[in-house]
């Protein structure tokens, strides 16, 4: 006979359950099973909430009050409010947990859910679920949210006696927070919440199987080692797993001892500061020429908490073809996933790097270090030639890089730094002067337009809960991606969230609108927004056929309609005068409509499915297209063995 599928198996619930509710264990406090869930979040140390209440969840709401530890914050969406937990847990570097109703609440919270098992963040999600009888007989707001979370999610459960809550929510919040981070789902049937229990603190987990290497074992250190020894074109690769493993000063500590270069994901920007020599910013396809230039020349590439991602790697069997492999990452399953490693070290990302440092000082102690000057003359060649730069806008708008770089040097250093998607996001990532772990908040694996706003509330309140506000919040958006949960600014406004909103708006879906200029001859189908048309410092230019200006929303009215402070900038002093004025207002939202070129282009560029070799600097202008050296390397260097393509075991493999 078949076995069921997971949809099946969760229809064929038996519709009759007499003895559910009998209660065997008497040790403990008796009560609901919803008092047990607030009481479970409040010994967990759980002290924020974000969510929206519903009726499959009406029973643990109810036992919400003046008197709970934990502060709730309503959202406006159940998606907003999923996004805002992870702005929080990134914030913190707690688990962000939220709370909605069965159903189309817990429907939407899924994108959520699915952008937070991508960038690993530690994240609690609770749904309430429709009575135990009544599962499976599409009653209202029915939906299986344990089958369809179960891919876009670290681990799931449905909780159908109230007794089970507080070892459910211990095991959740231990899942979540440890290994790889990552979503977990608790579904909740209004059965377990209305149902009797007793209630005991702390509780012993059940989680058999569960437990994640943190230390690596064997010789993987020594061989790591003998690596580093051997390498004159060495690279650190870094990604999100070492910015969740808070392993900064661990990847310093490396990069100093080895003389290395840093090069990271978009996830990891600030994981060492910007302003330190061996940083070469991010790789890939928006990367900067030295960082991509390194990682595509290396004969070492140490992955550090990354996973070889497509927008890093482009294609995947040309990228650092003569690099030999060290792949740390707490994840097994990441481990060969897309490149095979020549050593696999599966553990802690700060752990393994606290035990791999002595063994590379010892074998340092033996044999000497490597000489990396030639190599360091390369990617200085490339620093020099290839720095971040912007074309000037030719329609007397403001250029978008210069708009966040501005951002940047007048902004406090400990500013938390929040972007939604798009070309904002990379621009962002490309000139925001980074000096901080743990100040960079951005969608990464899922690109989720419409993430920034919940998430900047959700780092904001976490500012506010674990710095005491010293850290400011600014979220910088483009006009489609701020659209999307716009309506989180009455969340913002009402919960005194002094969230400061930078909207580069160019009226269109930008990224879009790059990629439809390069690959789609141009044809800009339904990528124009029509909400910031008019030109002119007064806002009441004209269109080009003399019609009335388009503001579809007028942003400013958007921001005031909130409660918020808006401000239009259309020149650089206008722009200057509005960052300063937004840095002074803390005590509600500030939102800022920069006015910005539509033409902006991301560059560098790597097509997608093309050889990062093939890096675009800009149109025309390859500069690692045939194995190119470095400006500033002559046939002498070359000859050292600072570019030459020998064949290696990791090469040939791939």
């Amino acid at each position: 006979m078949a076995l069921p599928t997971p949809l099946q198996a969760f229809s064929g619930v038996p519709k009759t359950h007499a003895a559910t509710d009998q209660q065997t264990i008497i040790d403990g406090e008796k009560m609901t099973g919803a008092q047990a869930l607030v009481r479970s979040l409040e010994d967990l140390g759980v002290e924020d909430v974000f969510g929206i209440p519903g009726g499959a969840i009406l029973p643990v709401y109810h036992q919400i009050n003046d008197s709970t530890k934990f502060r709730f914050v309503l959202m406006r969406h159940e998606q907003a409010a999923g996004h805002a937990a992870e702005g929080y847990a990134l914030a913190t570097g707690k688990v962000g947990v939220c709370l909605v109703t069965s159903g189309p609440g817990a429907t939407n919270v899924v994108t959520a859910i699915a952008d937070a098992n991508m960038d690993s963040v530690p994240m609690v999600v609770i749904t309430g679920q429709v009575g135990v009888q009544a599962i499976g007989t599409d009653a209202f707001q029915e939906a299986d949210i344990v089958c369809i979370t179960y891919p876009v999610s670290k681990h799931s459960f449905l909780v159908t006696r109230a007794q089970d809550i507080p070892r459910v929510l211990s095991e959740a919040y231990h899942i979540a927070s440890t290994g790889r981070p990552g979503p977990v789902v608790v579904d909740l049937t209004k059965t377990a919440q209305t149902g009797d229990m007793y209630y005991s603190w702390p509780q012993r987990m059940i989680l058999p199987g569960y437990n994640p290497t943190t230390k690596a074992h064997g010789r993987v250190l020594s061989d790591a080692a003998k690596l580093f020894s051997q390498s004159y074109r060495p690279v650190l690769y870094v990604g999100g797993g070492a910015a969740r493993a808070n392993a900064g000063a661990q990847v310093k500590a490396l990069a100093d001892l080895t003389g290395a270069p840093v090069v990271t994901t978009l996830p990891a920007r600030g994981i060492i500061p910007d302003t330190d020599p061996k940083n070469l910013g991010m790789l890939g396809m928006h990367g900067t020429i030295a960082a991509t230039g390194a990682v595509q020349r290396a004969d070492l590439l140490v992955a550090i908490g990354a996973r070889f991602d497509d927008r890093v790697t482009g294609k995947l069997d040309a990228f650092a073809p003569t690099a030999r492999v060290i792949h740390i990452d707490i994840d097994p399953a990441e481990i060969g996933k897309n490149r095979q490693p020549d050593v696999p070290i599966v553990g802690d990302v700060a752990a393994v790097l606290d035990d791999l440092i002595p063994e590379i000082e010892r074998t340092q102690a033996i044999q000497g270090k490597p000489n990396l000057a030639p190599w360091w003359k390369a990617i200085d060649g490339w620093r020099k030639e290839y720095p971040m730069t912007w074309d000037k806008p030719t329609d007397g708008s403001l250029a978008p890089q210069w708009g966040i770089k501005k951002l940047s040097e007048l902004a406090d250093s400990s500013t938390i730094w929040v972007t939604g998607v798009g070309q904002h996001q990379m621009w962002a990532s490309q000139f925001i002067d980074f000096e901080n772990q743990h100040s960079w908040i951005s969608s990464g694996g899922l690109g989720t337009m419409g993430y920034g706003l919940p998430a900047a509330i959700g780092a904001s309140v976490g500012s506010a809960r674990k710095f005491e506000g010293k850290k400011p919040v600014w979220l910088i958006d483009g006009d489609g991606s701020f659209q999307m949960t716009s309506e989180e600014l009455a969340a913002a406004f009402l919960d005194h969230a002094p969230v400061k909103i930078a909207i580069l708006n160019n009226s269109v879906y930008g990224m879009v609108r790059q990629w439809q200029t390069l690959f789609y001859e141009h044809h800009y189908s339904q990528t124009n927004l029509l909400d910031g048309e008019a030109h002119g410092t007064d806002g009441a230019g004209q269109l080009a056929d003399d019609s009335v200006p388009i503001e579809v929303p007028d942003f400013i009215k958007l921001a005031e309609a909130y409660g918020c402070v808006g401000i239009r900038a259309f020149t650089e002093d206008e722009a200057i005068a509005a960052i300063e004025k937004a840095n002074q207002i803390n005590d509600r939202p500030v939102l800022i409509d920069f006015r910005v070129w539509k033409d902006a282009m991301v560059w560098p560029m790597v097509a997608a499915g093309a050889s990062n070799d093939e890096v675009i600097y800009k149109p025309g202008i390859k500069p690692l297209t045939g194995g190119t050296p470095a400006p500033g390397t002559g046939p002498d260097e070359h000859a050292t063995g600072v570019f030459e393509h020998e064949p290696t075991t990791a090469a040939n493999e791939h």
